[in-house]
C-alpha cells in the first residue's frame, strides 16, 4: 500500500485483529489518532499512561487478544514504564506503541520536545524487546514480529517505536495478516518418562503457575486435565496467585493458591514427584528466597529457560500446558488404586489460614456471596489481596483472579479492571484495593465514570501503607513515610461523577458490592480494614 506511516500503522493493527487501543492523545502521536478514528478503532483514554497500560494488561488478560497502548514520546512512554514491567513479570502480551525523534535527529540532541536519549533502549530494558523502525516499509514486520511473539512462547510485552516523521511521510509497505501458529507438540519420550514417575509416585504434588491458564477461555481446559491427572494419581494441586482461578478451589484435591503458607511449602519439600506447570517456582510464588524441592521435578512449560531455573528440571516438558497434560492424563490410566491423599497438609494449610486470613474472613466471605460465579476480581498489590483474597476466597472457574504478581506494582487494579470490562463487558468486574494502592490510580475513577461501568471498587482503609508498616514493626523501627492521611473517598467519588458506599459491617459491603454491579457507573466502597 501507498500511504502514510500512520496509516500504515493502523492498517498493520486492523489486519492484526486490533479493534481497541487505551493511550492519550499528545503532539507526536495525533497522526496516528486521526487514522484510529478513521479505520474504527474504540480509543480508551485513561488519565495516565501508567494506567493506559495497566488496563491493556487487564484487557489481554480476560480476552486471550493481546492488549494495545499508546502513548507520546518521552514521558509518556516513561510513564507507561512500571505497567510493562509488570506485563514482563506476568507473562502478559502487551503492545506499547510510540512515536519517537524524527528519523533524522542528532544523537547528541537539539532540544526536542519530549526528547529523550534513547526511549527505546530504556524500554528494551524492561519488556521483551523494544523496536525503534527505519522506514514506512519496516512498519507491517515490525508489528508482525510483535504479534508473533506473542504466539509463540511465552508471552511478554513489547514496544514498537515510529520516529514522528515517518508517521506523517507517505511511503509504500506490505501488509501481511497473522500466520497460524500451532501449539508447541510436548515429546512423547519425555511425556512417557513424566508419566512413569507420576504412576509410581507416593506423595506426588501437582503445581500450577500463570501458564496454566488460558485467558479468555471460559473452558478452563488445561484446569480441568490437570484435576483428572490429579484423581488418577492422588495428587494434591496447589497453585501460585497468577495460577489462581486455573482449577476449581473447591475440588477436595485443590489446596488453593496457598503456595505461600509454611505448612503448604514443607508438604511440598516431602512429596516424591512434583509436576510444575506453567510456573517459574520462584521467590515471590513461595514467599521464600531458597526453597528447596529434594523431590523428582518435572517441568511443563513453554520457555525453556524455565527449565533451568532456580529449580532444574529432571524431566522438562517443553510444551503447550494443555497438549503435555493431556498427554499425561492419557498415560496415565484410571485404575481406582490411586494413593489417598495426605490430609495432613490440609489441617495444617486450614490452621494456616485461619491465622493469615482470619481479620479478612467474614469480608471475603460476604463478597464471595455477593459476587455470581463468572466474576473477574482485580486485586490490586494489598493486604487484603495478598493476606486476604488470594488465599483465603476461593474461585472456581469460570472465575478468574488478576494480580500483579511478582513485579508487585502498586495502582494495578483500578485501570486494569477497566481494561478487563472493556474487554468482556458481559462478565462483571471488581477491584479490591487498599487506600495507599488506590491513590497509585485513582484519577482512572474519571475514565470508568466516562465509560459508565458498572465496576464495583472494594477499598480497605488503613490509614496509609499497611504491609511496610507492620515490616518496620517487625525490624523494630518505629513507622516511618507510611502513616498517611486518607482522604474522604465517598466526597472524592463524588466529585468524579461516580457513586459512593461506607460499609461499616461484612454484610454491608456485601450488599454494597451486589448493588454496585447493577449500577450503571463505578462505585466506591470503603470500610475500615479489620485490626
Amino acid at each position: 500500500m501507498e500511504a502514510t506511516g500512520a496509516e500504515v500503522l493502523v492498517a498493520a493493527l486492523r489486519t492484526h485483529g486490533v479493534d481497541t487501543v487505551f493511550g492519550i492523545p499528545g503532539t507526536h502521536n495525533l497522526a496516528v489518532y486521526e487514522e484510529l478514528a478513521r479505520g474504527g478503532v474504540s480509543c480508551v483514554t485513561p488519565r495516565h499512561e501508567q494506567g493506559a497500560g495497566y488496563a491493556a494488561d487487564g484487557y489481554a488478560r480476560v480476552t486471550g487478544r493481546p492488549g494495545v497502548a499508546l502513548t507520546t514520546t518521552g514521558p509518556g512512554v516513561v510513564n507507561a514504564a512500571a505497567a510493562l514491567a509488570q506485563a514482563y513479570s506476568d507473562s502478559t502480551p502487551v503492545l506499547l506503541l510510540s512515536p519517537g525523534v524524527p528519523s533524522d535527529h542528532p544523537r547528541l540532541g537539539r532540544g526536542y520536545l519530549h526528547e529523550s536519549k534513547d526511549q527505546s533502549g530504556a524500554l528494551d530494558a524492561l519488556c521483551a524487546w523494544s523496536h525503534r523502525v527505519t522506514s514506512i516499509r519496516e512498519i507491517p514486520a515490525a508489528v508482525g514480529r510483535a504479534f508473533a511473539s506473542f504466539a509463540e512462547g511465552r508471552p511478554r510485552p513489547v514496544h514498537v517505536e515510529v520516529p514522528a516523521d515517518l508517521l506523517e511521510r507517505r511511503g509504500s509497505a506490505d501488509l501481511a495478516g497473522p500466520y497460524r501458529l500451532m501449539p508447541r507438540v510436548p515429546d512423547p519420550a519425555a511425556l512417557d518418562r513424566a508419566a512413569r514417575l507420576l504412576r509410581g509416585a507416593r506423595r506426588p504434588a501437582i503445581v500450577l503457575g500463570g501458564g496454566a491458564q488460558r485467558p479468555g477461555d471460559d473452558e478452563p481446559v488445561t484446569g480441568r486435565l490437570a484435576m483428572r491427572l490429579a484423581e488418577r494419581t492422588g495428587a494434591r494441586v496447589v497453585t501460585t496467585a497468577n495460577g489462581k482461578g486455573s482449577v476449581p478451589e473447591s475440588h477436595h484435591l485443590c489446596l488453593g493458591a496457598t503456595l505461600r503458607l509454611p505448612g503448604v511449602r514443607r508438604w511440598l519439600a516431602s512429596c516424591d514427584v512434583v509436576l510444575a506447570v506453567g510456573t517459574e517456582l520462584g521467590p515471590a510464588d513461595l514467599w521464600e528466597d531458597r526453597f528447596v524441592l529434594p523431590g523428582t521435578l518435572i517441568r511443563v512449560d513453554v520457555d525453556p529457560a524455565q527449565m533451568y531455573g532456580d529449580h532444574v528440571a529432571d524431566v522438562p516438558v517443553l510444551a503447550d500446558a494443555a497438549l503435555a497434560l493431556e498427554g499425561l492424563a492419557g498415560r496415565v490410566p484410571e485404575t481406582g488404586d490411586a494413593p489417598a491423599p495426605d490430609d495432613r497438609v490440609e489441617r495444617e494449610r486450614d490452621a494456616e489460614l485461619r491465622e493469615v486470613a482470619r481479620r479478612w474472613a467474614p469480608q471475603l466471605a460476604a463478597l464471595r456471596e455477593a459476587m455470581p460465579a463468572d466474576t473477574v476480581v482485580v486485586g490490586d498489590n494489598s493486604m487484603m489481596s495478598y493476606h486476604g483474597a488470594i488465599v483465603g476466597m476461593p474461585v472456581d472457574p469460570p472465575g478468574r483472579f488478576l494480580f500483579p504478581a511478582g513485579y508487585g506494582t502498586l495502582g494495578f487494579a483500578l485501570p486494569a479492571a477497566i481494561g478487563a470490562k472493556v474487554g468482556r463487558p458481559d462478565r462483571p468486574v471488581v477491584v479490591l484495593a487498599g487506600d495507599g494502592a488506590l491513590q497509585f490510580s485513582v484519577q482512572e475513577l474519571a475514565t470508568a465514570v466516562e465509560l459508565r461501568l458498572s465496576l464495583p471498587i472494594v477499598v480497605a482503609v488503613n490509614g496509609g501503607f499497611g504491609e511496610i508498616r507492620d515490616e518496620m514493626r517487625r525490624r523494630g523501627m518505629p513507622p516511618v513515610g507510611v502513616d498517611l492521611h486518607a482522604p474522604d473517598l465517598m466526597t472524592l467519588a463524588a466529585a468524579y461523577g461516580a457513586c459512593g458506599r461506607v460499609a461499616d459491617r461484612p454484610e454491608e459491603l456485601g450488599d454494597a458490592v451486589a448493588e454496585a454491579l447493577k449500577t450503571p457507573l463505578p462505585t466506591v466502597i470503603s470500610f475500615r480494614e479489620p485490626g
